[in-house]
């Protein structure tokens, strides 16, 4: 198995945001550090799975790591 091409950028956790309707998931807007000014929030279901296999949500202020990765073949070398 080949092993993918990865990065990892630390984000913070700006806010949660409530559904706007019954149903709807929750979601966590993050801010990623060294992203562009314009494109540097991502929003999230705020949704994650702990070690013991319990669903858990994020926390406003939670300083989490957002990991990039691709497989060899959808990558080309630097050049």
């Amino acid at each position: 198995m080949t092993e993918k091409a990865t990065t990892t950028r630390p984000g913070t956790v700006q806010r949660i945001i409530k559904p706007p309707y019954s149903g709807q998931p929750e979601k966590a807007e993050i801010a990623v550090q060294g992203a562009d000014d314009l494109y540097k929030e991502i929003r999230i279901e705020n949704a994650l799975i702990d070690k013991n296999g319990d669903e858990v949500s994020l926390k406003k202020g939670a300083h989490v790591e957002v990991k990039i990765e691709a497989d060899p073949k959808e990558t080309v070398p630097k050049q």
